[in-house]
């Protein structure tokens, strides 16, 4: 029975179709975009979902129902003689488990037995689709694939493709379908062609390709080095061989057809293979999430197709897509989501950050909720507001960020959000104020339970003395079983006082003393970092560390000392001489100095240190994902090498690391002129 319909929900769904049309509009027909076509499918998805839950509400002129675009008024219409269907997508391991049970569900309705699947992956190029007839051989007419029903005449610039053939090696007539494409490499060169004479750059790649191939001039086309793949043949009206025999029959699978397409003279993408079942499919879709980035080409997701054509035709088509086939999309790094409330968390150093609490979505391949605001300027900059959507970008392993409101969603029942006068988590009378000269604000009470909380988590963190095992959810159950009150007191934890609390067997009790014991030695940078003294970040600890030499000589130290260090500026250094005359600070440290050993930095003397270091006395900023180092073994090779490691790009940085999803510090880097090392060329150099 379909469930009672609110007012809210026809409006959210009135809301989606307006807004995919609007977007669907501009990208298919415009050739531009105003959101990411990630972002695009985020809300076809929501609005899909909404319709299979409300399924009357599913209406003939949804987005859903068809094939997106409309021909260009400026070409020549043409009416497909096959229909053109797009893809219905899958986004997670589930989604394709659903699809594979749902084929065999539906084969076995058909031709009443249980038959074993064989599924042949292709990857799914990000460019423009074309449909292209031949006549005995020769290109008759190329077409956009438009609505579905009718598309646009782009034979004259589809033939300046020179990777698509105007002969086959055969004399048949056939349909074939494909994807037309530029090199990441020409749209690079494009580009810097384009930026030297002042003109305005292109967005991506498929956005170039889609507007080369709507040119009415064809020479445009011609001079954009376009590529093609072929992959279907939607039609083969057979015809005459080369020695007037009778052509080869369309073949029995979906393999066999690619290698037909071959024989005839098209580029076929060779990244394809044969899967006995969805666990090998699973498989090729990881292995290219991480290949994909290798090409010269850009690759958004795989496409499944069942092999057998027998069961393709069995399965046919629903009103816009194969049953027989799905596409499987990466793990997208934009998509969209609807901010339910903005709550503020309190750091370890009583700053109060802006948190967006999201409904839950799948972005980059694991499941969100929560996204920071940063601080007050950016909310009115973004002008977010409670009940927004929103578009949500995550890079990598980058924390997720708002990247942008869809106000045409709005029905004007969303609320903007203003920083209260007092936040009870910050102890006393939970006032709170806006730091002079930042965008920021903090408690006014500096010693919170809430910033105790949070000091904890980073002193046990991966960073400062990394105990294993001992993470937010453990240290909240010994603050609120009172059996630790501050850091040193973790190094006084029994078996006993462990083994009474939830959860905590004998095992995991011997696991967690384990890791505290083997913590009591800490390098001297990392006790440094474990402290939270204001202004210190975890490269200062280290500068600080290698300067000093010890813990006595940096508790010594004066205001003077500490600003003629080379990195280490006035608000720095006072914060540290701040810090040290604060007799809680002290004492809390002279209790845990009870319990640890420090290993302080080998003095070597800087000649030897140069000796065979590739990084000596250099400078680096890492920036981005890489595949082989995280970014903390990345930190530590660097320092081995007698390198130092920046979080900012200066006219100080020697070299810019530049991973995969570099930031702005990659363009930073190349403004400064700064030389920039691939991870393999990174890599080579740490031997």
């Amino acid at each position: 029975m379909a469930e009672k319909v609110t007012k809210e929900i026809k409006e959210r769904l009135d809301k989606l179709k307006k807004t995919i049309e609007h977007h669907r509009y501009l990208y298919h027909v415009q050739d531009r975009q105003e959101i990411s076509e990630e972002a695009l499918d985020s809300l076809k998805k929501e609005l899909y979902d909404l319709e299979e839950e409300y399924p009357q509400l599913r209406t003939a002129d949804s987005p859903s129902q068809r094939v997106a675009g409309k021909p260009l008024p400026e070409f020549k219409k043409v009416r497909h003689k096959v229909a053109q269907w797009s893809f219905n997508d899958a986004f997670s391991e589930d989604d394709i488990k659903e699809f594979d049970a749902r084929v065999k569900r539906l084969l076995k309705t058909v031709i009443h037995k249980d038959v074993s699947i064989e599924y042949v992956c292709e990857l799914k190029i990000d460019g423009l689709k074309v449909v292209v007839e031949y006549e005995k051989g020769k290109l008759k007419t190329a077409a956009t694939r438009g609505n579905g029903e009718v598309g646009e005449d782009v034979t004259m610039n589809v033939r300046t493709i020179e990777s698509l053939p105007l002969s086959l090696t055969e004399p048949v007539d056939l349909i074939v379908e494909g994807e037309v494409w530029m090199k990441k490499s020409n749209f690079e060169r494009l580009n810097k062609e384009r930026a030297k004479s002042g003109e305005p750059l292109f967005a991506n790649p498929r956005n170039v390709t889609a507007g080369s191939i709507r040119q009415l001039d064809p020479a445009v086309a011609a001079s954009r080095r376009l590529d093609a793949f072929v992959y279907d043949i939607s039609r083969f009206g057979g015809g005459l061989g080369a020695e007037g025999k009778a052509a080869t029959k369309l073949p029995p699978n979906q393999l066999e057809e690619l290698a037909m397409l071959k024989k005839f003279g098209f580029k076929v993408n060779s990244y394809f293979e044969l899967c006995k079942n969805t666990e090998e499919v699973i498989q090729f879709w990881k292995k290219w999430q991480v290949d994909a980035k290798k090409q010269d080409y850009l690759i958004d997701g795989i496409v499944i197709k069942v092999n057998r054509r027998a069961y393709q035709e069995a399965l046919g088509y629903t009103g816009k897509a194969p049953r027989f086939a799905i596409a499987f999309k990466f793990p997208a790094e934009q998509v969209t989501t609807v901010v339910e409330n903005i709550q503020l968390q309190i750091g370890r150093m009583g700053t109060l950050t802006p948190v967006a609490h999201l409904r839950p979505v799948l972005v980059a391949g694991s499941t969100v909720s929560r996204a920071t605001l940063h601080n007050e300027d950016e909310i009115k900059r973004l002008d977010v507001r409670v009940g927004d959507t929103v578009i949500l970008q995550k890079a990598g392993d980058v924390i997720p960020d708002i990247v942008k409101v869809l106000t045409e969603m709005r029905t004007g029942k969303e609320k903007p959000y203003k920083f209260p006068t007092n936040v009870p988590e910050c102890g006393g009378d939970g006032r709170i104020e806006r730091i002079p000269g930042q965008a920021a604000w903090r408690c006014l009470e500096r010693n919170s339970s809430a910033q105790l909380r949070r000091k904890l988590y980073h002193f046990t963190g991966k960073h400062a003395f990394d105990i294993e095992g001992l993470g937010p959810k453990i240290i909240d159950k010994l603050l609120d079983n009172h059996l630790i009150a501050n850091a040193s007191d973790i190094f006084t934890l029994k078996a006993g006082d462990l083994s009474e609390l939830e959860g905590f067997k004998e095992k995991s009790v011997n696991n967690l003393l384990e890791a505290i014991k083997k913590a009591r030695q800490v390098p001297l940078a990392r006790l440094i970092i474990s402290l939270s003294i204001p202004q210190v970040g975890e490269e200062t600890a280290y500068d600080l560390a290698n300067h000093f030499g010890s813990l006595g000589s940096f508790r010594r130290t004066n205001l003077e000392a500490l600003q003629n260090i080379n990195g280490v500026g006035d608000v720095v250094a006072k914060s540290i001489v701040q810090w040290f005359a604060d007799k809680n600070n002290t004492g809390l440290l002279e209790k845990l100095l009870k319990s640890i050993k420090i290993i302080n930095p080998a003095k070597v003397p800087y000649s030897k240190v140069l000796i065979g270091k590739s990084f000596a006395g250099k400078t680096l900023v890492l920036t981005g994902t890489m595949a082989k180092l995280d970014r903390d073994e990345a930190k530590e090779r660097i320092r081995s090498l007698g390198g130092n490691v920046s979080s900012s790009v200066s006219t100080k940085t020697d070299y810019v690391v530049a991973g995969e999803n570099p930031g702005s510090k990659l363009a930073k880097a190349e403004e400064l002129g700064i030389k920039i090392l691939t991870e393999k060329e990174f890599l080579k150099l740490l031997g």
